[in-house]
């Protein structure tokens, strides 16, 4: 469609578009006269068109003009999505997720009939790659190192299974699990491959409603060969949703950042099985990762979504790709939406339910029935957006508070613990020890069934969360569970004091621990070199 007033004529139009810093398109005009009378099809693909014109643009460009015929514009067009996705393409790959045949299982595989009409003889049962292959599930993913790695959605890693990974150039690799994070839903495979062809990041940040974008992905497992699908659309609107599920193990059924205002929607959808998939820009840069978050719990399933490339997602990749854990912020706070009544006197924040006793929250003397009005100076309008706003953030992060209590606006600073993420974890980088114990944040390991933190232990502690077996802190008496306060007489409240203090001593090294309660336990172990 075409805005009202103006015509386009088949022999022949003006487009006019006005292009500010950073190739974003401020305003495409299409001008002509109609002297045939009626509106052609071609016109609505003229709008797209001088967007698209707009955006192979260089910088800072003046204002310009482009005069053709209507199938001229169409085939430039249409030559730069083709150029865009042949280029893009070699970078998205398709995924395969096997599970391990227990005993007694049948070998999963499809019929194929021998050139009379029979059904062929299988000498030897299918493998990853050969058309006749069925895999547990299928998916995509985007190469994001030349070295073999893959990122994906962790929604595709399963336990005891195989993970094959084809190119685009129809090789066929075994893939390892090189590490995954349930709350930002990202994963990345290694596969045993040089010169792969990363796909070019970009920024959700610049997007905006009614930008031309693509999606990369392999709807219905039909790329098993590597080749991926096409589908190109609009952003149809930013910062969406996805909607909870709740199940015995998370009773918010929210155990992702996007559970509170992430995704991308987009028309540009290519269906269910697209999980992991990219959707880029007519630069050819990835903006998104498809995902079927949504459409899993049998949310809008006409919509497309993705995952924002955005800065929270960046850190979360430069981690995975290490092999790393993923940490996130935690302030402390149960928040509450606001009456209907508030919103309606345009009272805008989220109310402080609870203030978990220990945490960062109840250290800077936030209170029940505070209401915070933005986190680092962005505003807030309900409780999903402190959470996303905080979570988005990293474990020692300093975040600033406005708060608003008893009419009285004020500013509070405190730094981040460390948010206990539930659900499967795949960290393959051996974590930091000292003489083979690990240490961790108390709040990392006091997550309840209920889906919040019941802090009935100390948190002026770090928490030992790993002990190797005859290690000197092993032979010191140390497990699993028991709570340090203090290195010598210095007090420790997080690992990285922990271990820059430990770091000092090449002796013996007295640890103070928290009563816990048990007949065993000894105020001081003294850990040997």
């Amino acid at each position: 469609m075409i805005n009202e007033g103006y015509h386009v004529s088949s022999e022949g139009f003006r487009v006019e578009a006005v292009r500010s810093a950073g190739c974003e398109v401020r305003c495409a005009v299409i001008q002509g006269v109609c002297r045939s009378g009626k509106l052609l099809w071609i016109g609505g693909s003229l709008c797209l068109l001088a967007c698209c014109l707009v955006a192979k643009g260089e910088e800072n460009e003046p204002r310009q003009s482009w005069e053709g015929s209507g199938p001229a514009l169409l085939n430039l067009f249409e030559s730069t999505l083709v150029d865009v996705i042949a280029q893009s393409e070699k970078s998205v790959v398709a995924i395969a997720r096997v599970r391990l045949n227990r005993a007694g299982e049948v070998f999963n595989l499809e019929p194929r009939l021998d050139p009379f009409g029979g059904l062929a003889d299988r000498s030897a049962p299918p493998q990853p790659g050969d058309p006749d292959f069925i895999p547990t599930e299928y998916g995509a993913g985007v190469i994001v190192d030349a070295k073999g790695l893959i990122l994906t959605v962790a929604q595709l890693i399963g336990e005891e299974s195989e993970y094959y990974v084809t190119t685009c150039d129809r090789r066929t690799f075994r893939a390892r699990v090189l590490a995954a994070d349930p709350r930002s839903d990202l994963a990345v495979l290694a596969v045993p491959a040089e010169g792969l062809q990363p796909i070019v990041l970009g920024n959700a940040a610049t997007l905006r409603k009614g930008q031309i974008v693509i999606a990369l992905g392999n709807p219905y497992a039909i790329a098993r060969d590597g080749q991926v699908c096409a589908s190109w659309g609009i952003v149809a609107n930013l910062g969406r949703k996805a909607p909870p599920m709740p199940t015995d193990r998370d009773p918010t059924g929210k155990p992702t950042i996007h559970h509170f205002g992430t995704l991308i929607q987009t028309d540009a959808k290519l269906g269910f099985l697209s999980n992991g998939g990219a959707l880029i820009n007519l630069k050819g840069e990835m903006v998104g990762l498809l995902t079927t978050l949504p459409v899993a719990t049998g949310h809008e399933t006409p919509a497309g979504y993705a995952y924002p490339v955005d800065e929270t997602f960046l850190r979360v990749l430069n981690h995975l790709k290490r092999g790393e854990e993923v940490e996130y912020g935690l302030l402390g706070v149960q928040p509450e939406g606001l009456s209907f009544a508030e919103k309606a006197e345009g009272i805008q924040g989220t109310r402080v339910d609870r203030v978990v006793p220990g945490t960062p929250a109840d250290r800077v003397g936030l209170r029940s029935q505070d209401l915070i009005t933005a986190v680092n100076g962005a505003p807030l309008y309900d409780d999903d957006d402190l959470v996303l706003a905080v979570g988005r953030l990293p474990v020692d992060a300093t975040v600033t508070l406005d708060v608003v209590r008893d009419q009285r606006r004020f500013q509070v600073q405190t730094v981040l613990s460390k948010y206990p993420v539930r659900g499967r974890k795949v960290v393959t980088a051996e974590p930091k020890k000292w003489r083979g114990m690990t240490v961790d944040y108390v709040s990392a390991v006091s997550s309840s069934p209920e889906g919040f933190w019941q802090f009935s232990r100390p948190t002026d502690a770090v928490a030992v969360v790993a002990v190797d077996e005859g290690s000197p802190a092993w032979k010191a008496g140390l497990r699993p569970g028991a709570f340090i306060s203090h290195v010598e007489n210095e007090p420790v409240t997080t690992p990285k004091v922990f271990y820059q203090v430990v770091s000092k001593h090449s002796g013996p090294v007295r640890l103070r621990l928290v009563p816990d309660g048990s007949e065993n336990y000894q105020p001081v172990l003294i850990v040997e070199p």
